[in-house]
C-alpha cells in the first residue's frame, strides 16, 4: 500500500519597492521641488494593501528616517539616505537617477526589518497620500480615522509592476494611482476621510 504525501508548499514572503517617475512640482514662480512615485508590491501580512503607489518628496524621506530612528531608539541602525545636495539640479538626469537609487535602497532595507515594519508612520508613508503632519496626527490618535482606514481610503491604484527593464519603457497612461497634491492643506484622499 502506497501512501501519497502531499508536500505543503509555503509561499516565500516578499516586498518589492520602486522609486521612480520623478516630477517637478511648482509651488509658485520661484519655488519648486521634485517628488517621486514610491510603489510597493508585497504578499507580507505586515501590509494592509498588497500593492500601492504614492508620491513623496526628499524632505518626507528625511522626516521618515528621523521618525523611524526616534521610534526604534537604539535597537536598529537605519540606513543612510542619499546625501542632501544644496546644488541639486532638477535638470540633471544623473543626479536625479542617483537620488532615486539611493531612496529605493533606503526603503528596500527598511521594509525588510520586522521592527521597523511595526511602525505605523512607515505604513502611512508608503500606502497613503497623507501629508507628514496628517500622518503624525493619525498615529497620535488625533484624527477620526485609524491608520488602516487612512490606507484603505487612499484611492484606487492601477499597478504596473514587473521587472525594472519593463518598467522603464512603459507609457505614462500606466501611471500608478492618481497624482494628488499631498502637500496642500487637505488632499483628495484626506477629504474621503473627513
Amino acid at each position: 500500500m502506497a501512501y501519497l504525501i502531499k508536500k505543503k508548499m509555503s509561499l516565500q514572503e516578499f516586498t518589492s519597492v520602486w522609486v521612480r517617475d520623478p516630477r517637478i512640482q511648482r509651488e509658485d514662480f520661484w519655488h519648486a521641488y521634485m517628488d517621486y512615485e514610491v510603489c510597493i508590491h508585497s504578499n507580507s501580512l505586515a501590509f494592509t494593501k498588497k500593492t500601492s503607489c504614492v508620491r513623496r518628496r526628499y524632505s518626507e524621506f528625511v522626516w521618515l528616517r528621523q521618525k523611524l530612528q526616534d521610534n526604534a531608539l537604539l535597537l536598529v541602525r537605519l540606513p543612510d539616505l542619499p546625501p542632501k545636495n544644496p546644488f541639486f539640479n532638477m535638470n540633471s538626469a544623473q543626479q536625479i537617477d542617483e537620488r532615486m537609487k539611493g531612496l529605493q535602497q533606503f526603503l528596500g532595507i527598511i521594509v525588510q526589518n520586522p521592527l521597523l515594519l511595526s511602525d505605523s508612520c512607515l505604513h502611512l508613508f508608503l500606502q497613503s497620500q497623507l501629508s507628514v503632519s496628517r500622518i503624525e496626527a493619525c498615529v497620535a490618535g488625533r484624527t477620526h480615522y485609524t491608520v488602516a482606514q487612512a490606507i484603505q481610503s487612499s484611492g484606487p491604484t492601477v499597478m504596473r509592476f514587473g521587472s525594472e527593464e519593463n518598467m522603464e519603457g512603459e507609457e505614462e497612461e500606466n501611471h500608478c494611482g492618481p497624482l494628488e497634491e499631498h502637500h496642500s492643506h487637505v488632499t483628495l484622499s484626506e477629504r474621503a476621510l473627513v
